[in-house]
């Protein structure tokens, strides 16, 4: 066992202090922000949302000042005086749509100097419409410090180490965890695997690296899963795996806990907005976070769900102040939950609905996560929003919404993009539609395989 100071104090930066622990500028705020957490993530619903609405003031009239969309759609709206839900409420929907087509109006002229520099990203297309955001070093500094509560909520041991599979990343390992705990504690090792690995090679290095914690996205954890009771593969030292990214199917529990023995646990984010909710320590549900995210669920009456209906998702980010998110419907769908009775007020979402993804197949039985190369389909083409669709072994068929019809050469290079990320060359063809309808469910699949298994 490895000494407390390594498992479980901050790491000192100053030489000759180990303890008490005295960190560099980073790790500072980065355990400031935690006690706050600490003490805010205990605070009554009302108190919450008190401190929400002055933070939401501030955002609200800094869109108004300097963000040309939110000059025009919040010009209607009584910001002079104390901000309240029913005032909120009045606020139009921002749709994915909306961003795709007012992007560059969307994005502050005068984002405060001191939120650090302003960087373009895009998402990954789960709802099937991506779109470009604007993000900076406080709104990262936010993603950071809700990674380390999640760590100190499920009280991992930081001297462990770490195995992640995720997409777009190089093989390798490393010396620490990352960024988000690095800062403030002394980490065990890292290993890295790339989900568009087969999943018998993806069980192979799982089997070799032999983790304590296993993080990937919920659907290539689930067929890991699978293959691994099949296959009678069980990592040994194996304590708890993570998924993030899309909706939990609801037998990946089940099999996870058949396959490894070891208890899940998810999250809730989006690469637009940081994290939405953690799941609770106690309980497989998950608390909304509060402190970053103001969080709506609205039925189809565009009311507020009570706990056990299902709405939209719809949230406003508190502290981008480069591209304000404001009552920005996502595209997923989720249940309310009741109070929760491990002491945390924070909201409580009993089940997530949306983003859930099937998995690539290929001639030789294999199975991978897909990648389609979304996020270049809008310098290619004006896709508006796209379905992949599996109809067999060799079969893929891409439905596409455009702004206008696509020239031959748009398609071809659509297609080499796309055949490229599949990383096999399926008979690929193109079909267009006014509009890719919801699921009866209220889900959106941006990939779907029609093949019986």
């Amino acid at each position: 066992m490895q000494p407390l100071a390594y498992r479980a104090l901050p790491a000192s930066q100053l030489p000759g202090v180990l303890w008490p622990a005295l960190p560099g500028i980073n790790g500072q705020r980065m355990l400031a922000m935690q006690f706050q957490f600490s003490q805010s993530e205990g605070w009554p619903l009302l108190k919450l949302r008190e401190a929400q609405f002055a933070q939401l003031a501030l955002l609200l009239r800094h869109a108004c000042d300097t963000v040309p969309f939110y000059r025009e759609r919040l010009s209607g709206i009584a910001l002079d005086g104390p901000l309240n839900t029913r005032t909120f409420a009045t606020i139009p929907l921002l749709r994915r749509a909306d961003v795709q087509s007012h992007f560059k109006s969307m994005v502050s002229s005068a984002c405060p100097p001191d939120h650090g520099a302003a960087k373009e990203g895009q998402t990954s297309g789960s709802t099937g419409r991506p779109i470009s955001f604007v993000g900076t070093e406080l709104t990262e500094a936010f993603w950071h410090a809700f990674t380390l509560r999640d760590h100190l909520w499920h009280n991992r041991d930081f001297s462990a180490k770490l195995a992640a599979i995720r997409s777009r990343v190089a093989p390798g390992s490393g010396t620490g965890w990352g960024e988000s705990t690095d800062s403030a504690f002394r980490t065990g090792p890292a290993v890295m695997c790339n989900t568009e690995r087969p999943i018998a090679e993806q069980a192979q290095w799982l089997m070799q690296e032999n983790p304590h914690y296993l993080i990937s996205v919920a659907s290539n954890l689930q067929a890991l899963a699978k293959y691994c009771r099949v296959h009678g593969l069980r990592p040994s030292s194996l304590r708890e795996v993570r998924t993030y990214g899309e909706a939990l199917h609801p037998d990946a529990r089940s099999e996870i806990r058949a396959a490894w023995n070891v208890p899940l646990t998810d999250m809730y984010s989006c690469r637009e907005a940081g994290y939405l909710a953690l799941q609770c320590p106690q309980h497989e549900h998950y608390h909304v976070q509060a402190e970053s995210i103001y969080f709506e669920l609205l039925n189809a009456a565009g009311k507020p769900c009570v706990a056990g209906e299902k709405g939209r998702v719809v949230i406003t980010t508190l502290h981008n102040f480069a591209m304000p998110l404001i009552r920005y419907e996502i595209g997923d769908y989720a249940e309310a939950g009741e109070p929760c009775d491990c002491g945390r007020g924070l909201p409580v979402i009993r089940r997530i609905l949306g983003r859930v993804r099937n998995m690539l197949r290929l001639p030789d039985g294999s199975q991978r996560h897909p990648r389609f190369g979304e996020a270049q389909f809008g310098a290619i083409a004006p896709v508006l929003q796209f379905q992949v669709v599996q109809k067999s072994l060799n079969e893929i068929e891409v439905a596409l919404v455009v702004a206008r019809p696509l020239t031959e050469q748009e398609e071809d290079t659509m297609r080499a993009l796309i055949l490229k990320n599949l990383g096999h060359p399926f008979n690929l063809t193109f079909s267009y539609r006014a509009e890719i309808p919801l699921l009866p469910s209220g889900k959106y699949e941006d990939f779907r395989s029609e093949i019986l298994t």
